[in-house]
């Protein structure tokens, strides 16, 4: 039978068929108004994005439909259809990849033989295709669907990852932070230092001050260790009063504090010193003896580590400890 010799069906017995598959009468009229062709397992038959001009009907074998993005792959077989909305719509692009799936023959309907078929099968091409538009209506529901729940399944582990780098966040603010005093802890000066040209102000020098509270332990052993507590809170404070922005104020443990700060001349640095020996010499505890502090300095010189820095400063301390405390120096390194 020559191809445009179409021949005339009538209308199917209605039967329970499958979403892409054909009755017989609608797999008989349009294999005889397709091209056939066979073809080998694994060739292509079109690609996804390609511009689509003929729809396909599979006499026998499989064809694998790839969707991508993360969607699953669909197999078609025997009497099933694929690609018809580049007939019913034109110019459609593909939205996936058709690949024979085990070695196949097809049946290549294009735009011409499909428009004769309407001409003169208009009822059975009108119930395939309302049957064809009713699955392709259910299928971009269930798209719909599963992008709306893949939208909140998406939120939802935003929310958790939100939530995620808040906790990890808190959890590193908590490590490098004195939990008593609320100061940076030892961790947190030695990131402070690794970060510290994210800090640096120009036409300033670094340098260190280290505060120690003076006769601490005889304040514990009188006063109780609540007493104690609220005196370290206090020089804490005092020492973040003394800081600028740009500052660093830290309890390196026990009863021992440092201040990194930014200084345009020495006599800057004395000041500071002087502010916290006076600070915490005018603050009162109840039940507490006077509070002083002895405090040792030394400028911090581009090429040296904070090693070198501690031992200057720590040797100046020792000297105003040596003298009776309540007071400060600083040494050059």
């Amino acid at each position: 039978m020559a191809k445009d010799d179409v021949p005339v069906f009538s209308a199917p017995v209605r039967q329970s068929l499958l979403p892409r598959q054909l009755s017989e009468a609608e797999y008989a009229l349009l294999a005889a108004a397709g091209e056939r062709r066979e073809l080998r397992r694994g060739e292509s038959i079109f690609r996804r994005g390609e511009q689509g001009r003929a729809m396909y009907v599979i006499e026998s074998g499989q064809v694998q439909l790839e969707f991508g993005d993360g969607q699953p792959d669909k197999v078609l077989g025997s009497h099933e259809f694929f690609g018809e909305l580049a007939l019913f719509i034109g110019n459609h692009s593909r939205v996936a990849s058709a690949i024979a799936h085990s070695p196949c023959v097809l049946h290549t309907i294009e735009h011409a033989a499909f428009d004769n078929l309407l001409e003169t099968q208009p009822r059975l091409l009108a119930q395939f295709m309302r049957r064809s538009f009713s699955y392709l209506v259910a299928s971009e529901q269930q798209l719909i669907a599963n992008l709306k729940r893949r939208n909140e399944d998406l939120m939802v582990t935003l929310d958790s990852l939100r939530r995620t780098e808040s906790e990890l966040s808190t959890a590193q603010r908590l490590v490098r932070t004195d939990e008593l005093t609320g100061l940076c802890n030892r961790r947190g000066l030695y990131m402070f230092l690794e970060r510290f040209e994210e800090h640096r102000m120009p036409d300033r020098q670094l340098a260190l001050l280290l505060i120690d509270l003076d006769r601490f332990k005889q304040i514990n052993d009188r006063c109780g260790h609540l007493v104690g507590d609220q005196a370290l809170r206090a020089v804490a404070m005092e020492a973040q009063d003394a800081s600028l922005p740009c500052d660093l104020p830290c309890r390196l443990g026990g009863d021992e504090f440092a201040l990194i700060t930014q200084i345009a001349s020495l006599d800057e640095l004395h000041a500071r010193a002087r502010q916290v020996v006076a600070g915490v010499r005018s603050l009162r505890l109840p039940g507490c003896p006077e509070l002083t502090v002895s405090i040792g300095g030394t400028t911090c010189p581009p090429g040296t580590e904070w090693a070198s820095w501690y031992s200057h400063a720590d040797l100046a301390l020792y000297e105003v400890k040596s003298a009776g405390g309540d007071d400060w120096r600083v040494l050059s390194p």
